[in-house]
């Protein structure tokens, strides 16, 4: 039932309150909108565009001139909400697809900090069934000092699991798949993958493997999970590979 309104400086000014028959509680239309609780609520969906543009939060910050600390909260945000829609159209029932999962390395902060991110994809549908993300240990030629930076480190936030990639994946695939059904899954040469797949008892799983060398055409399995991998490193700034210099 109405229950009288409150004015604001955004647009609209007047927002109508309500307060539930059932429990009683008062709540507004803002209660409910992607707006609720913000400041600058102006900017959410020109960030939005940004974000999908490939702009780096810095680039954002000046065009919008507000604060860095808006536009990451705002975000992340949108980031909420694009895991809510992805929930509301999830094909409901069992999966009646193959899967393809694959993965790939980023960087959270700095390389000391490398982490890698899996996905499951649908090889029909291109739904983005699953997502999860695993922390690593820095890898590859140090120096000496670079080596006690990492030691000092891992002392502090402690040494990322050596099965993560196994343990998160298969975590991943339950999310696909909450009930064990029968299941294709399509991969690549991984070594982490199959051992993952061991993890999920009580599933019918065939496992296809494809070469990570073969070409990243449209008639190549991994496709829906490469192309997936492409548009999140061109998306998101953070995400970019470096260019050799």
């Amino acid at each position: 039932m109405r229950f009288g309104s409150y004015s604001r400086h955004c647009e609209p000014r007047i927002i109508p309150r309500f307060r539930c028959g059932h429990c009683r509680a008062t709540f507004s239309t803002q209660t409910f909108s992607t707006t609720y609780f913000l400041k600058r609520p102006e900017l959410l969906e020109p960030i939005f565009h940004r974000l999908l543009a490939g702009s780096g939060l810095r680039q954002i910050t000046r065009e919008a001139r507000c604060a860095h600390s808006t536009v990451m909260g705002q975000a992340a945000r949108l980031g909420r909400h694009a895991l809510l829609v992805l929930a509301r159209h999830r094909p409901p029932g069992p999966v009646t697809e193959p899967l393809v999962i694959d993965g790939f390395e980023s960087f959270a902060f700095s390389q000391y900090h490398p982490l890698h991110l899996h996905l499951v994809i649908g090889a029909e549908s291109h739904f983005a069934y699953a997502f999860t993300h695993s922390r690593l240990r820095r890898k590859g030629r140090m120096t000496d000092r670079q080596q006690r930076r990492r030691a000092t480190l891992e002392a502090r936030h402690g040494r990322p699991d050596p099965r993560a990639v196994e343990l998160d994946m298969a975590a991943a695939l339950r999310i696909a798949a909450p009930e064990p059904q029968p299941l294709t899954v399509r991969s690549d040469e991984h070594p982490a993958y199959p051992r993952a797949l061991a993890r999920l008892a009580g599933y019918a799983l065939h496992h296809q493997c494809t070469p990570a060398v073969a070409a990243r055409t449209a008639g190549n399995p991994l496709f829906p999970v490469n192309l997936m991998d492409l548009l999140l490193r061109h998306g998101s700034a953070n995400h970019r590979r470096e260019v050799p210099r």
